[in-house]
């Protein structure tokens, strides 16, 4: 009879879906970056815009804080080569280059401030001059090509620049750091807020800063954010700091939805 054909059919059917095993939704399945949410970012979680970011300079700005000769070091372990453990990473370059090469001569690589040193005044000293989230070994000469310019598209190729590009006023990194670069600025802007005798730091939509607290440009920042999200490299980097060195984190590369959250 027909109704017994369906109903047949459809203990068939319960029967199959009986022996598939369905994947569990769990917290680490669903967002991979919440390894630290019921810990650490406890206190921001659930808030937007600027309560955001007020919850997260707090967090944040409990950190360890190191010399600039102790830099050199830390560079060697944050920024290893995983395939060399006798190299480092240069960030703009590509390049991977023995750790004893670090100084300041042709050929050797020294310690750039991603944001540069003379967008708030800070030099080198304890805090922002010398905050592992946003210091990176670099080519001796790339890095004085890019030197304080501010972040933005275009340009012609800079000489052993691993296809970053550069004008008189911008320098724009290559593609797969852009989002790591576009992190680190906005780590440097939550993080230093002018409650700690530095300046107030904001990424804002100029090319032509000068020596001003600001970095831009906001917009091409959040571009290059969404279009080269956190690999390994740089999430394992984040993990390394917090671990070993400020012990406190990167949000933006936790959780990169929060760039649009906070800006």
């Amino acid at each position: 009879m027909p109704g017994t054909r369906i109903r047949t059919l459809a203990l068939a059917a319960a029967a199959v879906l009986a022996a598939v095993t369905l994947p569990t939704t769990t917290a680490a399945t669903a967002n991979a970056s919440t390894a630290y949410d019921d810990t650490y970012y406890q206190d921001a979680l659930g808030k937007t815009g600027p309560e955001l970011k007020s919850a997260l300079h707090t967090i944040i700005s409990k950190q360890t804080k190191l010399s600039y000769d102790g830099v050199w070091n830390a560079l060697k372990t944050t920024d290893q080569d995983p395939n060399n453990s006798n190299n480092v990473i240069l960030i703009y370059s590509g390049v991977s280059r023995a750790k004893s090469l670090n100084g300041g001569d042709s050929g050797d690589w020294n310690r750039e401030h991603v944001w540069a040193k003379s967008h708030g005044d800070f030099g080198t000293t304890t805090g922002p001059g010398t905050d592992l989230h946003h210091l990176r070994p670099e080519d001796v000469t790339v890095n004085s090509i890019r030197g304080n310019k501010d972040f933005d598209e275009g340009g012609s190729a800079v000489p052993n620049g691993g296809g970053s590009l550069t004008d008189a006023d911008s320098f724009e990194p290559r593609d797969a750091v852009k989002g790591d670069v576009a992190r680190m600025i906005l780590y440097m802007a939550v993080r230093y807020e002018g409650d700690d005798a530095f300046a107030d730091l904001e990424p804002n939509e100029s090319v032509d800063n000068g020596s001003a607290p600001y970095i831009g440009k906001l917009a091409v920042l959040k571009k290059w954010s969404a279009e080269d999200p956190p690999d390994a490299f740089e999430k394992n980097r984040n993990e390394v700091i917090y671990t070993t060195y400020q012990h406190n984190r990167n949000p933006f590369i936790d959780h990169p939805e929060w760039v649009e959250s906070v800006y």
